[in-house]
């Protein structure tokens, strides 16, 4: 975040756009320290300008004590107004200085673990080389973070989507399948129908309480047991490989374990819901940061409405493999950058 310390005089019955962007830093990182080591100021200085703060404001923000530092109710509410107001002045000091106009600078992302291994990582070098000026700071993690909060350009979302106030893009679509590894089901046997499901021990991942599947005759929701759950897809996806249960689980997780054989598709009339996706968040702003835009379009470029992952998996049926040459190639890149 651009920093708006200024030394000009000022009112003292207005608050300081300086003052507004210590107290944002102070309650993304909980820390007095935290805050002015990314600022350049000392803890009391910036203890100091928080205290004159709410005596301006004739407010209590934050709760103190000892150990910790974290926002009251009120503090809460004056938060999310504050990131909005700097974030329109960081907006105007962009189209003022035309820097919006070309990607460049500190990209801050949040995304799913195993997502971003698989299908984000290994096309980075090529984003970098498109757009050099650009630095990429991610967050993995597959729970859903609050993007505001915590100060993210743009998070990486796969689900269906709640209403909220942030824009989402739809960047490609999610096919998930119900599959098991081949032990289990010679262990417990394949499910016939979805019934059948109620005597199989069910594994999930996240907040996967309750399956929704479509298939000929509709949409259905089943809230099935399992003996494990985590919220990491990866531990999930392993368990399944390990033959603990079935899973469901999404085509750009287990595309490979289902062509070379360690998973098989279970009940293949039905697959998850449609509304489920991957998605791009971000703030709706009214001039969108160049940099953030830059990644959300290549990312859209390089997915398509029919990924890369389907139309290789739809290829180990067929008897003639088609991959796309764009991914071949950009495939290639990546290990040999990896390699370096």
């Amino acid at each position: 975040m651009t920093s708006f310390i200024r030394s000009t005089p000022r009112d003292n019955n207005v608050t300081a756009i300086s003052d507004l962007d210590i107290f944002a830093r102070v309650a993304r990182t909980g820390n007095m320290s935290a805050a002015g080591r990314e600022m350049g100021l000392s803890p009391a200085v910036v203890s100091k300008r928080v205290s004159l703060l709410e005596d301006r404001l004739g407010a209590r923000l934050f709760q103190r004590t000892t150990r910790q530092l974290t926002l009251t109710e009120t503090g809460e509410g004056y938060f999310k107004r504050v990131v909005d107001i700097l974030s329109l002045v960081e907006e105007a000091e962009d189209f003022v200085s035309r820097r919006n106009t070309k990607p460049r600078g500190l990209l801050k992302v949040t995304a799913p673990t195993s997502f971003s291994r698989l299908h984000i990582g290994p096309y980075l070098a090529e984003f970098l080389a498109r757009y050099p000026e650009i630095e990429l700071d991610f967050h993995l993690t597959d729970n859903f973070v609050d993007i505001i909060r915590d100060g993210f350009d743009v998070a990486i979302r796969i689900g269906e989507l709640q209403d909220s106030s942030l824009v989402a893009r739809k960047l490609a679509p999610d096919k998930r399948i119900i599959c098991a590894a081949p032990a289990y089901l010679e262990r417990y046997g394949t499910p016939k129908s979805l019934a059948d499901l109620d005597h199989h021990n069910c594994l999930s991942a996240g907040a996967q309480d309750v399956w929704r599947l479509e298939g000929a005759d509709g949409q259905k929701q089943l809230r099935l047991k399992g003996n494990i759950r985590s919220n990491s897809a990866e531990f999930v996806r392993d368990a399944m490989l390990a033959g603990l249960g079935i899973g469901l689980r999404s085509t750009w997780d287990i595309g490979p374990e289902l062509k070379n054989g360690d998973l098989t598709i279970v009940l293949p009339q039905y697959r998850g819901s449609s509304n489920v996706a991957v998605y791009a968040v971000y703030p709706c702003r009214e001039f969108m940061p160049a940099k953030v835009n830059a990644l959300i379009e290549y990312l859209a470029e390089l997915y398509g409405s029919e990924p890369y992952w389907d139309k290789e998996l739809d290829a180990a049926k067929s008897p003639v493999p088609v991959a796309p040459a764009r991914v071949a190639k950009t495939a290639k890149a990546s290990v040999a950058a990896a390699a370096r």
